[in-house]
């Protein structure tokens, strides 16, 4: 395996998989450029030793091929506002437009493969199925898919002589240019800056963190968070826990939480988590309070109650002024601190100055000397909303792979590059 630095690209074609799955308005333009800014000087590696580029990338969820609303045409003007090199579109990924494109690139050149995940091969997994299709037409159509996915990865490394995985969101992914496509690049593939360092990041925090060492998870469920409450428990001194998850454990201790979000079937997950905390010496951090509304809208009238103690026509939104004053003291007293989802609807203003003090709170205790990494995306949403992400140690540009990273798993965009 290569590293970037010290691999020569003199007059090579750098096929990179990179992850611009951004976030679009109803327009069509960036509202977040985050993942394009993180892949920026990977490409500038690259131009800066001589090679060109082919850049390919998913954007969001197509349930059909093409959709122009998941084209990564539209990101173009994007890309080149960070890069400052003009960025030629193919148009696809597959045609002879894509591979003349490729072969013509000179050096200091760089092109777009249009959204990979129009291609059903890119997943793995068939589409167009009817819903009564039957086990026998399913697994033909899987079968097919998967015979034709051989061609479809042949056809995007033959474009170049090097392959960078620089896509971390996706690491986790088992897909054709995450996992496959490594294979045909035995002496040439390499992990780009972004992968480089986000696995230097999340393997700091993990395995040698300065303590106290603090983990704040947040999020609406509790069943979408039990694994990596449970492996954090075997390395935090202490877990805050906020989001909809406040009312599934208020609730599982008896409390009242009103039309707030709660999962009855996860009632014993959460008591064996605190069981589990006090057995194992880590604190459990939650808040004594809440920001209750009748309607689930900025227009909503809000009001403060016990977080255990919710009337029934309320729902609970956000911490309230003594979980924003536990939090912060707490917050401030630790080391290293891992953010991972909200701790209330910080999409709706009104019910967003909970996550924005505790936003603050981890930039005030990176300034006194700890060590910050905010993960996953709603947490990078909220850190950017609130002006704050340049005063944390590090943004991770993962959610379900640093996750998953982090609970100890093998992610394949990583094995791919290292075996």
């Amino acid at each position: 395996m290569f590293f970037i630095d010290n691999y020569d690209f003199s007059g090579k074609r750098a096929i990179i998989r990179v992850d611009f799955n951004v976030p679009l308005d109803a327009e069509g333009k960036v509202t977040d450029d985050t993942r394009i800014r993180a892949a920026i000087p990977t490409i500038k590696k690259v131009l800066e030793k001589g090679g060109s580029v082919i850049l390919m990338s998913h954007l969001g969820r197509p349930k059909k091929n093409p959709d122009a609303k998941f084209s990564l045409e539209q990101i173009i003007y994007a890309i080149e506002a960070r890069l400052g090199v003009k960025v030629q579109f193919a148009g696809d990924c597959m045609g002879e437009k894509a591979a003349e494109m490729a072969a013509a690139l000179k050096p200091g050149e760089v092109m777009l493969l249009e959204n990979l995940r129009f291609y059903a091969e890119e997943e793995g997994k068939p589409r167009g199925l009817a819903e009564d299709a039957t086990d026998e037409e399913k697994k033909a159509a899987k079968k097919a898919v998967k015979e034709s996915q051989k061609k479809f990865v042949e056809r995007l490394a033959s474009y170049a002589d090097c392959y960078i995985n620089d896509a971390f969101g996706t690491a986790h992914r088992a897909h054709a240019s995450t996992a496959l496509i490594a294979d045909y690049f035995p002496n040439d593939k390499m992990f780009g800056y972004v992968m480089e360092n986000e696995l230097k990041a999340i393997d700091g925090v993990m395995q040698n963190p300065e303590r106290p060492f603090c983990a704040i998870i947040g999020g609406s469920k509790v069943s979408t968070k039990i694994t990596i409450i449970e492996k954090l428990m075997e390395k935090v001194d202490s877990i805050i826990i906020g989001g909809g998850m406040t009312y599934t454990f208020a609730a599982a201790e008896g409390g009242k939480v009103g039309k707030s979000i709660c999962e009855p079937d996860m009632f014993p997950v959460a008591l064996d988590i605190l069981r589990k905390a006090e057995e194992r010496g880590v604190k459990i951090v939650r808040t004594p309070d809440a920001l209750i509304c009748d309607d689930f809208a900025e227009t909503a009238n809000t009001q403060e109650a016990p977080a255990n103690n919710i009337p029934d026509e309320w729902e609970g939104v956000d911490i309230a002024t003594e979980g924003k004053a536990k939090f912060r003291e707490h917050i401030l007293g630790c080391k290293t601190i891992l953010w991972n989802g909200p701790v209330g609807v910080f999409e709706i203003n009104k019910f967003s100055t909970g996550s924005k003090a505790v936003a603050e709170a981890i930039a005030e205790a990176t300034a006194n000397g700890a060590y910050s990494l905010i993960g996953g995306g709603d947490s990078v949403a909220c850190i950017n909303k609130f002006g704050l992400a340049d005063k944390v140690s590090y943004v991770s540009t993962g959610g379900g792979a640093l996750l998953e990273y982090m609970e100890g798993k093998e992610l394949p965009g990583v094995a791919a590059i290292r075996k």
